[in-house]
Formats: C-alpha cells, structure tokens, sequence
C-alpha cells in the first residue's frame, strides 16, 4: 500500500524579529485529509523531531480541516512530539510532501536529509511536493547524477508579490522565487493567493496555502498510475 511523508520545518523565529513562525497549519492538514481521505498512509515527521512550531497567524484560519485535526487527540499529540525526519527510511515511502510557512526558509534549503530522503523517494520512482514556502527544500537537492532535480522543471512557490503583500520581502533570508529560477526551475506564477499548482513529472508544487489542498490531490492521482 501506498505511504507518503508529510515533512515540518522546526524553525520558529521570524529572522531577526520577535515574531514567531513555523509552519502554515492549513499547508498540514489540507494535503493530509487530501490524501488520507483517499485512502492512503501519511506519516508526518519534523526536521528536528520533538515540538513542532505552528505560525501563530494560521491559527486564526475558520477552517474546517484545520479544526478536524486539531480535535483528533493523536494528531495534536503529534505536533508535540514528531519524529525526526533523520529517523526516516525512504523506501517506505513513495511520496513525500514539504509543508509551507516562513520557517522552511531558515532550515529546508540546507538540510541534508531533506536532500537524502527527497532524492531517495524520488530516485525509487516517487513523487516529491511541496507547498508555498515548502519548495525552499527544492533548491539544493541534488539527484545521484549530480543535476539539481529542479532543474528545467516547472515549479510553483510563495511569489515575490505575495511576500510583499505580507511584508516581509526584508526578513525573509532570501527570494524563493528568485532562487529556484537562478538554481534553473521554469518558475510559473498566478496571481497573488490565487491556487496554482504545478504538475512536472512526479514534481509537484503549490504557489500557496490556497493550493495545499490541489497539492495532495495531485499527489494522491500520481500515486495511482
């Protein structure tokens, strides 16, 4: 049977700000009832294990998924205390799905497991998503070859508009946008909280938490072919 990772970042502070981050909650549980609901396994694991920071703002969300998880006692349970993506074995998983929220800025891009394990599943004939802040994890990971799986794939990804629009274009350590086109993604915007989600292969990607749901359905669809 079919089981896919959904992947947390553990990073909680805003920059140099007070402001606390972490991960979108609706970038969790949108992909996740997507694709349990459709009758497949997900495991959900953090880049450092233990405690995962919820962005205090997507806690304000009336959000009917949102609320599903929150009320499921094992589910709360496990945001407090996640396995580690380093405990992960890739070959029992045949997708893998990096959440969004600002966090995944400071510690997806450089994380050697999230490039181990991502390359694993996606060299084993699986498929790798991400969503809105989530392809940060994209943009170093290399396949055995040596080539960035990135490149010349079409990808979405949180857009330089859409950070503007929340302003914080000058906390955030970099552009996603910019940096999965100088690392050779085809960067295909919408416009702003508009849902896009991008199909290339067994890559998928969403433009934001308005494709988080898209994002796990076409996960689910490429896990049945």
């Amino acid at each position: 049977m079919a089981r896919a990772l959904i992947v947390l970042t553990s990073h909680s502070q805003m920059g140099d700000t007070d402001e606390k981050t972490g991960f979108w909650l609706s970038e969790l549980t949108h992909p996740y009832y997507a694709i349990v609901d459709r009758g497949i396994d997900v495991d959900i694991v953090s880049i450092q294990g233990g405690e995962t920071p919820v962005d205090p703002r997507s806690w304000d969300e009336d959000d009917n998924l949102n609320v599903r998880f929150m009320a499921t006692p094992e589910l709360t349970l496990l945001l407090k205390n996640s396995p580690s993506l380093d405990d992960i074995d890739p070959s029992h998983y045949q997708a893998i799905v990096f959440a969004g929220g600002h966090g995944t800025m400071w510690d997806f891009p450089d994380d050697p497991d999230v490039q181990d394990k991502a390359a694993a599943i996606y060299e084993q004939g699986g498929i790798v998503a991400a969503i809105c802040h989530g392809p940060a994890a994209l943009l170093n990971l290399k396949l055995s070859d040596d080539s960035l799986l990135i490149s010349d794939k079409r990808v979405a990804a949180f857009s330089n508009a859409e950070e503007d629009a929340v302003q914080l274009t000058d906390i955030v350590p970099f552009s996603l946008q910019d940096e999965l086109i100088i690392n050779g993604a085809h960067y295909i915007e919408q416009p702003a909280w508009t849902a896009n989600v991008v199909i290339d292969g067994r890559l998928v990607t969403g433009q934001n938490p308005q494709s988080a749901a898209g994002v796990g359905e076409a996960v689910c669809e490429l896990l049945k072919k």
